[in-house]
């Protein structure tokens, strides 16, 4: 660690905010069980939870889940299982036209229902009741009939109070049954609003004993004699329920016919899609004393159990996931990976990505982090084991029929005992593209030359956000892992390499062919002159600078710090990156450009020490930031927070602190706490939601924008809702995921976990 580096860790750590605790905590991990695992059959009618014992009625019968496996229970086989319910050690299951009580393996037949078809049963200590479409019943020495608040009525679900009332959730409203017999409509009435609920879906009872409802109209809860109505406007992500049903202490769970909720109180979260559900349609819901909730679909069983785990535990997984299936090469580029059969991670097949050198870095960087914050030698072996992939980025393309000019890195490599990528990637596809698509695209040929081995094809046309990347991870790697000088010395090569060959060709990265690749430009005359490339000109200012400061932290020599200050007052790129990134509100512009921008920022601010110039960048961060804040980005959060602890911003009227203040540390918590183990490119659906608010750009025409949107808090959805691989994804995207053919590796969650590890946000 250099000792700079060490000095602001030392007096940061000291000084900035107390780090979150975060502790143990549930993560989710969903369970899927069909006919496959012993259940009679896949159509699954009801779920009860018994003790430490789960019951499924199927179509074909009845099974229990115990000792990790199903077994069908005696006595209930070949014939439908309509509704179930628990109470203390027995379950209450309606089979075959009889409503029945297994208790310790023992059954009783308490009553044959006169030949209709049940609906809904309901349990408490004594009071059992059962529901059918020709009417209600009460067990009492066989199945006595009870007098229906309406008639015709057709019930969906009913629940018993601890006061022994009834409630009955039903088509014509919503009914309550006092212990004297009396019936009465309730029309839920909360301050100025006020329902006459129809179509009432689900109704239960709380550990609390506070009464809820569910119906196309929202969700209502009952505290003594006070009504709460609640809508999307409240957070109730969706309306078109099928049960409720009552969980842990002071959680709630509705089935909706497009996934199910779960409200414990504060938080409202949404499973909806195959990463948590064998299927959308909930029937019935059953919850552990632990939490776990079962539920009955027409696709099987499907189990969400919350295991206790620890952000150290976490980042242990993903990085042993990432060791196992993520390294392509013998360099180890770290990429997502296919699936050949949808969620089954038994096989898997790696391939290359037009941003190996990006994505390398990034995971690099975290293990950067990782080993300031906790010296694993493991950590600094991972990190090792990035410079070394990403250094050869920079020689395989040295040499052979089409060598770059020295220091030119390529963004991805392939053995060339595989198939020939020039294939896809032809001369033909580049001038397609060049023509129907943007017309500054090059055409190159080959796109993929072979290296001087002749043992890997290596992809031209590098990015800037190859380069942000790069000169990112060897900064952290300069400045937190190497520790001989060898060590530092291999770091000061290859950024020394890299940053000459900019400046030997005007600023630009310049591709094997002579010219510069697409997106690797960099010079003013480009920026400040030529209209096609005026938008990118904040970005790029800000990413050129922060190569040349790494360049002259590393190395010392004066010339990197001559074309800094060329740069900054004679082609005013400080004043360029004033304005890093021109967006017409929430999930408009390049969300790549974010990443990009945190990363080359994280740099910068921290070389540079002209007070003038930090002001400016500090400023131009802060400003970028507060557009970013409610995606619940930890990256960017802890990129932000780090960089602007005591950073001040003085104009004619004040002098502006621009510490970061407010939630900023508790988002970025929530999402490294709730981003799934599950990295699988599930289908996630959001755009049918109660709870979001169309996104609406700032642009002549106001309009909305299809398929944007965010909660009514203004964030963005958490990430357990929405799939994405990297940060450089937009979030207000409401429609996310695929099939489930892909997997995504661990490094979204490990860079922003090990970085606020390091920066003690977090222990």
């Amino acid at each position: 660690m250099s000792l700079t580096r060490f000095l602001a860790f030392s007096f940061f750590s000291i000084t900035a905010l107390a780090a979150v605790k975060v502790g143990v905590f549930d993560i989710e991990v969903k369970h899927t069980f069909t006919t496959a695992q012993g259940l009679p059959d896949n159509q699954v009618n009801c779920i009860a939870s018994v003790g430490n014992a789960t019951y499924a009625g199927t179509a074909r019968g009845v099974a229990q889940f115990a000792a990790n496996a199903w077994r069908p229970v005696a006595g209930f086989n070949g014939h439908p299982a309509e509704v179930c319910a628990a109470s203390g050690s027995s379950l209450y299951v309606v089979y075959d036209g009889s409503l029945y009580r297994v208790t310790g393996g023992a059954n009783s037949r308490l009553g044959a229902l006169p030949g209709s078809h049940a609906l809904a049963v309901a349990v408490r200590d004594n009071d059992v009741y059962v529901a059918a479409r020709d009417g209600l019943y009460r067990v009492a020495n066989g199945l006595a009939r009870i007098e229906l608040p309406v008639n015709p009525i057709e019930i969906r679900q009913i629940a018993v109070g601890p006061g022994g009332e009834l409630v009955v959730a039903a088509n014509e409203g919503l009914f309550i049954r006092n212990q004297a017999g009396a019936w009465k409509a309730e029309y839920p009435q909360d301050g100025n609003r006020s329902w006459a609920p129809r179509d009432v879906r689900g109704v239960a009872f709380d550990s609390e004993g506070r009464l809820w409802f569910a119906s196309p109209q929202g969700a209502g809860v009952r505290s003594g004699t006070n009504w709460k109505l609640i809508t999307g406007l409240e957070g109730l992500p969706y309306d078109d329920f099928t049960t409720v049903a009552t969980g842990e202490r002071g959680v709630l769970w509705f089935g909706t016919k497009r996934g199910a909720i779960r409200f414990d109180g504060k938080t409202w979260e949404y499973r909806q899609g195959l990463r948590w559900l064998p299927d959308d349609d909930v029937r019935a819901i059953s919850v552990s004393p632990r939490g776990d909730a079962w539920f009955a679909t027409s696709k099987g069983v499907g189990l969400i159990e919350r295991k206790p785990i620890t952000l150290g535990e976490k980042a242990r997984y993903f990085e042993d996931e990432i060791d196992k299936r993520h390294r392509r090469t013998p360099y180890g580029y770290v990429a997502a990976v296919q699936l050949p059969r949808a969620g089954d991670k038994s096989e898997w097949i790696q391939h290359d990505t037009d941003n190996d050198g990006l994505w390398t870095a990034m995971y690099g960087a975290g293990e950067c982090f990782g080993y300031a914050a906790t010296h694993d030698p493991l950590a600094k072996q991972r990190a090792r084991k990035a410079f070394e992939a990403l250094r050869f980025l920079s020689e395989v393309t040295q040499g052979g029929e089409h060598p770059a000019p020295p220091g030119f890195p390529a963004r991805a490599i392939l053995p060339t005992s595989g198939p020939d990528p020039n294939l896809h990637d032809s001369k033909e596809r580049d001038i397609h593209t060049r023509a129907s698509r943007d017309h500054l695209w090059k055409v190159l040929s080959p796109r993929w030359p072979k290296s001087a081995d002749g043992k890997w094809y290596w992809k031209t046309d590098t990015s800037s956000d190859e380069l942000d990347g790069h000169y990112f991870f060897y900064a952290q790697y300069y400045d937190l892992v190497a520790e001989t000088p060898q060590e530092k010395e291999d770091v000061r090569k290859v950024v020394r390499a890299i940053t000459d060959h900019l400046l030997a060709h005007n600023y630009s990265l310049v591709d094997w062919d002579g010219t510069p690749t697409r997106w690797g430009v960099f010079d003013p005359v480009t920026f400040n002159d030529k209209r096609a490339w005026w938008a990118g000109r904040g970005l790029n200012a800000l990413s050129i600078l922060s190569y040349l400061k790494v360049a002259e932290h590393m190395t010392g020599d004066p010339k990197y710090q001559s074309a800094y200050n060329k740069l900054v007052t004679e082609d005013k790129y400080a004043t360029n990156m004033m304005v890093a990134k021109i967006a017409a509100g929430p999930g408009s512009g390049n969300q790549s450009d974010d990443e990009m921008a945190f990363m080359s920022y994280y740099d910068l601010i921290e070389y540079e020490t002209d007070d003038d110039l930090l002001q400016k960048y500090s400023y131009s961060l802060s400003n970028y930031w507060s557009g970013e804040r409610p995606e619940m980005n930890p990256f960017f959060n802890f990129v932000a927070a780090a960089s602007l602890e005591g950073k001040k911003f003085a104009d004619a009227f004040q002098t502006q602190d621009l510490t970061l203040t407010g939630d900023w540390l508790d988002d970025s918590v929530d999402t490294l706490r709730r981003l799934p183990l599950d990295r699988i490119d599930w289908r996630h659906q959001n755009s049918q939601r109660k709870d979001i608010v169309a996104a609406r750009w700032f642009t002549p025409e106001d309009d909305e924008r299809t398929g944007l949107g965010y909660r009514r808090d203004g964030r963005v959805l958490p990430v357990d809702e929405r799939f994405f691989e990297f940060w450089n994804h937009n979030p207000y995207t409401l429609d996310t995921g695929g099939g489930g053919h892909a997997l995504g590796d661990g490094a979204v969650f490990l860079l922003p976990y090990y970085m606020g590890l390091y920066h003690h946000y977090i222990q």
